[in-house]
Formats: structure tokens, sequence, C-alpha cells
């Protein structure tokens, strides 16, 4: 199956000269939602994490699923003030200023096995912070997987050296 031929470009959005690659496409094909996680759960698995840690609001959406068919939990990273109860936090550099993520500190213990999860690698900002987090409670990252990764960005620089899976490149 075609993975990218399920995920739309819209042009200049958000903001004049940006390509959006928009997964509801993807997601609105229930063969190629199905495909989507089974793949990569196939690429994956030799990792065999205890956990997938997916980012606010998209790797929600293909981490949960992938979670499951992994047989490992799932753990959300969202912005700040959304979690209830006690939170680690990273703040982390954007190209004007800076952003902050959160995850629950009883979320899971030191040792763990982690698989971050996102829909999509494009500066690697967000995954690079999340994996910071994650390494900083004294867990062991085996990699990340992500449905599309846009190349010319070099995000994967901003990765620690774990083996990275993409299904999708631009």
């Amino acid at each position: 199956m075609d993975i990218k031929a399920l995920i739309r470009e819209i042009p200049d959005f958000p903001k004049p000269g940006i390509v959006f690659k928009d997964i509801t496409t993807l997601l609105q094909d229930p063969a190629g939602l199905k495909y989507t996680i089974d793949l990569l759960a196939e690429k994956c698995g030799a990792f065999a994490p205890d956990y997938i840690v997916g980012m606010e609001s998209r790797g929600f959406i293909f981490g949960t699923p992938l979670a499951y068919r992994m047989g490992a939990g799932f753990i959300p990273v969202r912005k700040p003030g959304k979690l209830p109860a006690a939170v680690h936090s990273v703040e982390y550099e954007l190209e004007y200023g800076t952003d902050c993520l959160e995850m629950h500190k009883d979320a899971f213990t030191t040792g763990c096995r982690i698989l971050i999860v996102d829909d999509l690698i494009a500066t690697g900002g967000t995954a690079g912070a999340t994996a910071k987090l994650v390494q900083n409670i004294g867990c062991e990252l085996v990699g990340c997987a992500f449905v599309i990764e846009l190349t010319a960005l070099k995000g994967r620089q901003r990765l620690p050296d774990v083996p990275i899976v993409t299904l999708v490149e631009y």
C-alpha cells in the first residue's frame, strides 16, 4: 500500500511557502490506517518497548494503537498545565523562544524501555526534547518512529543515537 498517496498536501498552510502534510486523509482510510499501524509495529517489533511515548497531539493518534498492537503501555507527553498530577518537564528551544513538555512523574519507573512515536519529524525539536525527558528520568530510549520525515529539515540530527523508523519521506 502507498501511504504517501493517502497523505494530502495543503499549500501555504499554516503560512505562505509551507506545504502541510495532512494525515487526516490517511486516518479516514480504514485500510490505510490499519496498514500504517501494522507496518510501524513490524518495523519497531525488535525494539520490544515497555511503553510507547507519544507527543501531543498527533503522537497520541499513532502511539496508542501502536502500543495496543505491540502489547506496551502508552504514555502521553503534553504541553504545560494539561496533566493533573506531578510532572517531569523539559524546556526546549524553538526558532523564536522556548517551549516546554511534561509527563506524569508516576508514568513509569527508571530503566523502562521506551519507544517515542509521532506522526512527523521535521526539525526534531519536539522529539529531541521528549527524548531528553525520557533519558533524564533514567529510562532506556530504544528508538523513535515517525510516519513522515521531512528530510531537508534534518530533524534526525537533534535525536540521540538510537534507531529511527520512518515510513514516508519528503
